[in-house]
């Protein structure tokens, strides 16, 4: 099996990178878990689509040949951030008249951490709201929103997500499950 983490902040010290790291260490050796990088992805332009950069068809080749797409994501004003949205967008699009996009069908967890009280509630359901547009089966429940992230730092300032570690493991046992499921 094979999950590809996307995670929605380029963010160098990204508390949700970090949550990221945490779930593949959960899942340690029964799945292949790859963080994906898509720092070089540019804007999304319809006049660039075809053929798409090598950066997007390289990463359209990694969702393809995953099982499972786990996001991981802040909320930025109420919403998904820029630079997640910009990569669904290229996502979203055909690779070719023969190759449909590579989100449908694929089986999708969201979490996320802030620094504010509400989580990322907000962008969750947002997330959902296009990732269901783009028929992709997802695992609502159990859902990840982790508040006061700035409180759940080490003395590096590094995310250290103690208080939620026990959320995490039941979401990841709950989509190794969904993703193994036929």
């Amino acid at each position: 099996m094979k999950i590809i983490a996307i995670v929605g902040s380029l963010r160098r010290m990204s508390y949700n990178h970090a949550l990221a790291e945490k779930a593949g260490e959960i899942i340690g050796d029964r799945s292949e878990f790859e963080i994906l990088d898509y720092s070089g992805v540019p804007f999304f332009n319809e006049d660039s689509e075809f053929p798409a950069p090598d950066t997007v068809a390289d990463i359209r080749g990694k969702i393809a040949s995953a099982d499972g797409v786990w996001f991981f994501s802040p909320e930025y004003n109420h919403t998904i951030p820029g630079v997640l949205k910009n990569l669904i967008d290229w996502l979203s699009r055909k690779a070719s008249a023969e190759t449909p996009q590579v989100l449908g069908g694929k089986k999708a967890a969201i979490s996320g951490v802030s620094g504010g009280m509400s989580g990322t509630s907000i962008m969750q359901d947002d997330l959902i709201a296009v990732l269901s547009y783009l028929d992709m089966k997802i695992m609502n429940v159990p859902r990840l929103t982790i508040p006061d992230a700035w409180n759940q730092t080490d003395e590096h300032g590094r995310f250290v997500p103690v208080k939620s570690l026990t959320y995490l493991e039941k979401q990841t046992e709950a989509f190794l499950k969904f993703v193994a499921e036929e």
